[in-house]
């Protein structure tokens, strides 16, 4: 019997990368070979680094950068150059599918894709599509996703959920992390996270609501990679990363945070209340509708960025301690258990199609 394999692609930011490699210990079942198609320059190289069965092959990529710059006229040259790349390894890997979890990274390899002929599925976290997704969108045979909305506004879309690796965490792994962060048991924890990348005016802002947060709370700051800062009190405590975050969600009370799906669904499905502070500049404005989506179903409180200073920062917090409760119960059953099932099974169900004549 010949080897198996698919191609997975996505990247740019972690966010289209992590969902990926929770498919991952799945997809090792039922294939030989598990290839990863990314950027030499995004995140995805290094987060697949870390298994041993993923082989990684890097091609040229370009983002749109959203204003009027030059860079952009160098867009369609690079797609070619990126898209010849792409054919090239899928003609020598020869998959039975191709799962793409959107970004500019993926464009290029569907785009290949799609002139093989080979199966194609692809997942979108947002509540809209992503431009990747967007301009590829016909190519797919299906489109998972993790709004029931979007799925429903798509004639290929199917709802899964958002792809959340599920994690038992013990009672020792809860001791450790609170050691790890110096947090204790006798006082709620506030989580600030401004997305893989953090967030400046957040950070700004909660540094400056610090004394009244932590009135009630305890408070771990996530400040991303280059942001740290070198405030000193009580019960604060910043990182530039965290890397057992099941565990981490699993004693936290609140957070705040940013609007992007991937952090959204991972605090609802821990039922942790949460402020959401979408991105508005330099967006296609995909985290205003997340928060706006998650605030509707009762899951959250928004505020909008343009309107984030340290008075209604402390006023949404308060709000959202007093609701939190409400908020929690809420949330009881709002995520599928069975996501990354689901997508395998799909996978499974649509490597054995045939093309098109």
């Amino acid at each position: 019997m010949a080897n198996s394999t698919i191609v997975l692609t996505g990247g740019g930011t972690a966010g289209h990368v992590v969902p990926n490699l929770a498919l991952i210990p799945l997809l090792e079942k039922h294939f030989d070979n598990i290839i990863y198609i990314g950027s030499d320059t995004g995140p995805e190289r290094e987060l697949t680094a870390q298994y041993e069965n993923v082989t990684f092959y890097p091609i040229t990529t370009v983002k749109l950068i959203r204003g009027l710059t030059l860079k952009n006229l160098l867009i369609p040259f690079k797609l070619l150059k990126g898209k010849r790349e792409a054919k090239q390894i899928l003609k020598d890997v020869q998959p039975d599918i191709i799962f793409s979890k959107g970004g500019f990274v993926a464009v290029p390899v569907v785009m290949a894709g799609k002139k093989l002929r080979i199966p194609m599925i692809a997942h979108e976290s947002d509540f809209s599509l992503g431009l990747a997704n967007k301009i590829t969108r016909k190519d797919y045979d299906i489109i998972c996703t993790s709004f029931k909305d979007t799925a429903e506004s798509l004639p290929n879309g199917v709802y899964v959920g958002s792809p959340i690796k599920q994690v038992l965490v013990s009672q020792s792994d809860k001791t450790r992390i609170r050691q790890q962060y110096n947090l204790t048991s006798n006082k709620p924890i506030c989580l600030v996270i401004g997305g893989s990348q953090g967030a400046v005016s957040i950070n700004k802002a909660v540094e400056e609501s610090l004394d009244f947060i932590l009135k009630t709370h305890q408070v771990l700051h996530i400040t991303g990679k280059g942001k740290m800062n070198s405030i000193k009190k009580a019960d604060y405590h910043a990182v530039e990363y965290v890397e057992n975050m099941s565990a981490l969600l699993s004693i936290v009370d609140i957070a705040i945070t940013r609007g992007g799906s991937n952090v959204l669904f991972e605090l609802l499905s821990n039922q942790i209340p949460m402020l959401i502070i979408p991105l508005s500049r330099g967006s296609r404005g995909d985290q205003i509708q997340n928060a706006r989506y998650f605030e509707q179903k009762g899951y959250a409180i928004t505020l909008p960025e343009s309107q984030l200073n340290k008075q209604t920062l402390e006023e949404s917090f308060e709000k959202l301690i007093a609701l939190s409760p409400v908020i929690k119960a809420s949330t009881k059953h709002a995520v599928p258990s069975d996501t990354l099932t689901k997508i395998c099974n799909l996978i499974n169900k649509y490597r054995h199609k045939q093309p098109q004549t």
